[in-house]
């Protein structure tokens, strides 16, 4: 193990946080990762999801955070060094950019380059708009990813209030942190 990956028992799990503004709802979810199955969690925020929560923020609930795209921090966190560190990768939340990214193995950023460097299916949580949601595009590249072991969660549907339509929308959501922290103790264990 290396100088920079944790050294606490339990699972070590990398978090992928993107873009989404479901991403701000990701302390909860740390949370609660943290209470059911103890262990480490890195959180890896792609640029877009520190637009919507700022990862000093996230620091508080994480063992440690990485962001942004520099080549000065490779030797440090390297996609191939950060896959190999990690018993896990979580996508929480998992935009179609990034659902689509990992389908067709392209890697536009750092942490869709970890999901390619993994030796183990990563976990995605999908949230975003219903019809986003429904588009053939995102419905093969979810499976896609799922005959290709990765893991895909159906989502949770719940009603939001949309400010730009003043109106309510249905669309689909990741679970409860709980359910969150339950699917991933399940999948560590059939790992083990």
């Amino acid at each position: 193990m290396s100088d920079t990956a944790p050294r606490q028992n339990g699972p070590r799990i990398l978090v992928g946080a993107t873009g989404s503004i479901a991403v701000t709802t990701l302390p909860t979810y740390l949370a609660a990762l943290r209470a059911h199955l103890g262990g480490t969690c890195t959180v890896l925020m792609t640029h877009s999801a520190t637009a919507f929560l700022p990862a000093a923020t996230v620091a508080i609930h994480a063992d440690r955070v990485i962001s942004g795209e520099s080549p000065a921090d490779w030797p440090t966190d390297k996609p191939s060094r950060l896959a190999a560190e990690h018993d896990l990768c979580v996508v929480l939340p998992a935009t179609a950019h990034i659902l689509a990214a990992a389908a067709t193995g392209a890697a536009p950023n750092r942490l869709a380059t970890v999901i390619l460097s993994a030796r183990y299916p990563t976990v995605f949580f999908p949230s975003m708009g219903a019809a986003m949601w429904e588009k053939p595009a995102v419905r093969r590249n979810i499976t896609q990813l799922r005959a290709d072991g990765h893991h895909i969660p159906d989502p949770v549907w719940h009603d939001a209030y949309d400010v730009a339509t003043k109106s309510i929308s249905h669309h689909p959501t990741m679970p409860t942190p709980a359910d969150v922290a339950k699917i991933i103790g399940e999948l560590l264990s059939q790992q083990a």
